[in-house]
């Protein structure tokens, strides 16, 4: 699952079960050190998930500087998704660690609660599918509409073959708006890459009269009438976007906007995985 709907808000599952693993973990370890140490405890807790955050941005940013480079603010923008879970990992560990060193009252009581805190994320993610990335699932089959055409195309079958960006969007859906002409251009520059734009539920004369007023040339859009691509992938959010490797298996997922360089992060993958 990629994503939970709260009436016509659509959140990403991930970084909800990590704030509620922190909080829960800090709780734990504020409760087994006792009044003298329970603040003390709870902002280890909090402070080592504050500074394996930090680590993961900061690794991911340095090994996609390239990436960010033409827009520099871009690193600030961490919707999109982008972090390096090792680094985070040793941050936050090594904060902990060091704590514990110096207050020797809080070793056991925030050693458990991190261990708690883990498990209890490591349990919710696998019950939610946010393992499913790791067993990489393979293209749903579905039938939907060539809007060129009108023709019926296998979803399987648009890809051709090659590695595949499938963005799930729609014209009313402000962050698909703003992400589009991004993923138009990219659509143009990457040969090597198959772009399928997947819309939900709309029309061919409502997508054509939008293509036409923003003046976007796209190639591959495809009409999900019945939208039932989002709840396949697990995601009824828009605008989400799924990359698929040669063989047709998911290697990642965005609920989201885009920005530029966490869409090139996500390309290099692909390239890599197609040599």
């Amino acid at each position: 699952m990629l994503s939970i709907t709260l009436g016509p808000l659509a959140f990403p599952v991930a970084p909800l079960l990590l704030i509620a693993a922190v909080w829960g973990a800090s709780w734990l370890a504020s409760r087994l050190a006792g009044r003298d140490h329970a603040d003390a405890a709870a902002n280890a807790v909090g402070l080592a998930a504050f500074a394996g955050l930090l680590a993961a941005r900061l690794a991911h940013v340095a090994l996609n500087l390239s990436a960010y480079a033409p827009t520099p603010w871009s690193m600030l923008d961490v919707r999109d998704g982008g972090w390096h879970v090792p680094a985070g990992f040793a941050a936050g560990t090594a904060w902990l660690a060091w704590r514990a060193l110096r207050r020797p009252a809080l070793r056991r009581p925030v050693a458990l609660a991190a261990f708690g805190g883990g498990v209890a994320w490591a349990a919710a993610t696998a019950a939610l599918g946010g393992g499913a990335l790791r067993e990489q699932p393979p293209l749903p089959a579905l039938a939907l509409v060539d809007h060129a055409s009108g023709a019926p195309v296998e979803l399987a079958q648009a890809t051709a073959g090659r590695p595949a960006v499938v963005n799930l969007w729609a014209t009313w859906c402000p962050p698909c708006r703003e992400e589009m002409p991004m993923l138009a251009a990219a659509q143009r520059r990457e040969s090597g890459v198959t772009f399928l734009f997947v819309n939900q539920g709309e029309s061919a004369s409502a997508i054509r009269a939008y293509l036409v007023d923003q003046d976007l040339d796209l190639s591959n859009v495809l009409l999900d009438a019945a939208k039932q691509l989002g709840p396949l992938v697990g995601s009824r959010g828009l605008p989400t976007t799924l990359f698929y490797d040669a063989r047709g298996r998911l290697v990642d997922a965005h609920l989201g906007v885009l920005n530029a360089a966490a869409l090139e992060s996500r390309l290099r993958t692909l390239r890599a995985g197609a040599r």
